[in-house]
């Protein structure tokens, strides 16, 4: 025979309370009580293997106690550092993380907006760009709910944002390869970039307003089918526009047997750990991603108890990290 289940009636029963005081010292109102009733009431919940219903606790609460969380590619490390920031701030604060990975495809991100707008959660981080403006519009916006985009994506004044230092990353890309004597430089990016990545070339062409732009999907492969395009082009240094694509580089230029940093310095963007376990080591613009994900957790969680405060937005500064992948022209 299938055993009942406890119910919170069964608690108070046991308890000698009513249901509407076991209610509120389970969902954290202990204070309004006693510290005997508090006492029989966890003592009876502890007897009777009691677990409240996620449901019903969500129906008193008003909180679901879970934000979504949106990533355009988990299989790219930038993302998943970028998770493991968020993560542990919300896990601190009790708070479970949905993440919704929509490999890179607009319907997908905005299947999911739906999807979390009807399991109730309690806020959104939304790390993708491809989400457009409108669906953020009709599934957040005018539903009012607690929402943050970041690094991909502007705010445009209609919520948090926490960005990092693009316009400067790229420029000292660009001021690290022209130090080490180069003239002729090629940019590997996607055709249609997002804004932060514009942003970024925006500084690289501060300093080489004529550089080569190469067109690749933002992937190793893509890095790697790219070559073929340096290899053609009259440039002796590779500006990646992330590391993923200098990573494929390395594997598209030994390919046609050239040389890192014999026949093309290579600079890369984000610093991920791979950086480090490549041969030679990349030299790179240091996003801190981590914390990226710390401070965008933790000014939603500030937007999700004060919805009505002033909107905030965050830029976290960017550093040029040199290793072994650049190297001066001869």
């Amino acid at each position: 025979m299938k055993n009942k289940k406890i119910t919170i009636k069964d608690v108070a029963k046991q308890s000698g309370v009513s249901i509407a005081t076991v209610s509120q010292i389970l969902n954290g109102n202990e204070q309004k009580f006693s510290p005997k009733t508090v006492e029989k009431v966890l003592a009876a919940k502890a007897a009777l293997n009691y677990e409240p219903d996620y449901f019903a606790r969500r129906m008193v609460m008003k909180k679901s106690k879970t934000i979504g969380v949106l990533v355009p590619d988990i299989t790219n490390p930038f993302f998943s550092t970028l998770v493991r920031g968020i993560e542990g701030v919300l896990y601190r604060e009790n708070f479970v993380t949905m993440l919704c990975n929509a490999d890179l495809d607009t319907k997908k991100e905005t299947d999911y907006l739906e999807e979390l707008s009807r399991r109730g959660v309690d806020g959104y981080i939304i790390a993708s760009s491809a989400i457009s403006n409108q669906a953020i519009n009709d599934s957040l916006r005018k539903k009012n709910l607690p929402y943050i985009v970041l690094d991909q994506k502007k705010a445009e004044g209609y919520s948090d944002a926490v960005l990092t230092d693009d316009l400067s990353g790229g420029e000292l890309a660009g001021e690290h390869l022209n130090q080490l004597g180069h003239q002729k430089v090629a940019v590997v990016l996607p055709e249609n970039a997002t804004e932060n990545i514009q942003t970024r070339l925006t500084g690289f062409q501060k300093i080489y307003p004529n550089a080569v732009l190469v067109h690749a999907e933002l992937s190793k492969d893509g890095g790697r089918q790219a070559a073929k395009e340096i290899v053609k082009a009259d440039v002796t240094a590779i500006f990646a526009i992330n590391d993923e694509l200098a990573f494929g580089l390395y594997f598209g230029l030994a390919d046609v047997e050239k040389r890192i940093p014999q026949d093309y310095s290579v600079i890369g963007y984000d610093n991920i750990d791979m950086c480090e376990y490549v041969t030679p080591q990349l030299t790179t613009i240091a996003q801190p991603i981590y914390e990226l994900g710390q401070t965008t957790a933790n000014l939603l969680l500030e937007r999700v108890e004060q919805p009505e405060k002033n909107w905030e937005e965050k830029t976290l500064p960017v550093q040029l990290i040199k290793r072994f992948s650049t190297a001066r022209l001869k």
